[in-house]
């Protein structure tokens, strides 16, 4: 099959791969009807991460059950599924806390390699989601969208505990932002203050739901949000904010053992020691669903 193999910053080649197989009996086989590019496989490509030898790129990713392994009961040949960006076996404790990307058999399916014809998904039965039936092709980007940047961003404003009524900034208008403006009007929030400074990320945040679009950065950012929240709304280094105001901060994905790896929260700054014990403290590497429940 063909694929895509990062080399090295700035070189990304499309070659011929080893076709998949089922190696393990938990396995399914899928012909990829659509994939994309991550924010997050730009890091390795502009070399903010290192390469250490070629390597499959790609966690985003649907498309059409080919094979299964034995043990998978719940995909079957013909489905059109999507996919997550991490491999769960959905029941493990942490998975069933909600914190499927911190499962304790995970298996990232970026270093298996989604930009490509087919693709082997490990742990089908808890990675897996089947649609109804097969989806008209102008219905597929949008399912794609499911695969990683809608769940990260309804995953920040589930930790933000956006709720009927609440005031909710979001921080960054990339797809993660975008879809966790969408996230907060379908959790009810009454307004969502989208920080943008691109006009069609604005137009899109608008549309998503944003009630407000705030251009600023920095002081003049976090000035501006106080500014509309009545002295309230904090999104600078505390991240503090008043009970009914919240802030997504969709910039990475769910920590290991419930915590939110400053995916989105509340208040939410990193403790710098990496852990805390305090009950007031607002840190996104603490205790156990930490930027969701501290109080400000």
């Amino acid at each position: 099959m063909r694929g895509a193999v990062l080399y090295a910053p700035g070189d990304v080649r499309v070659e011929e791969r080893q076709d998949p197989r089922i190696l393990a009996p938990t396995d399914a086989v899928i012909r990829l009807s659509a994939t994309c590019v991550c924010g997050s496989d730009l890091w390795p490509y502009r070399g903010i991460v290192a390469v250490d030898e070629p390597s499959p790129t790609g966690h985003e990713y649907c498309g059409i059950v080919q094979e299964v392994g034995r043990q998978v009961t719940n995909i079957t040949p013909g489905q059109f599924v999507v996919g997550s960006f991490f491999a769960s076996d959905n029941t493990c404790p942490i998975c069933q806390a909600g914190y499927q990307s911190s499962c304790l058999h995970r298996e990232p399916i970026g270093a298996i390699g989604a930009q490509a014809e087919s693709l082997r998904v490990p742990l089908a039965d808890g990675t897996l989601v089947a649609t109804p039936e097969l989806p008209p092709e102008d219905l597929i980007p949008s399912l794609l969208a499911a695969s990683d940047v809608l769940g990260t961003g309804w995953f920040g404003a589930v930790a933000a505990e956006v709720g009927p009524g609440r005031t909710v900034a979001v921080v960054g208008d990339g797809a993660v932002g975008l879809l966790a403006v969408l996230a907060a009007r379908r959790l009810g929030a009454e307004r969502i203050i989208a920080m943008s400074r691109h006009e069609p990320r604005q137009q899109l945040a608008v549309e998503f739901g944003a009630t407000e679009i705030v251009t600023e950065r920095g002081d003049a950012g976090a000035a501006r949000i106080k500014e509309l929240t009545g002295g309230l709304g904090r999104t600078r280094s505390s991240r503090r904010s008043a009970p009914r105001s919240r802030c997504c901060r969709p910039s990475a994905r769910p920590g290991p053992a419930g915590t939110s790896a400053t995916s989105a929260s509340p208040t939410g700054s990193s403790c710098p020691a990496g852990s805390c014990s305090s009950p007031t403290c607002t840190c996104t590497a603490a205790r156990p669903r930490c930027a969701a429940s501290c109080p400000s």
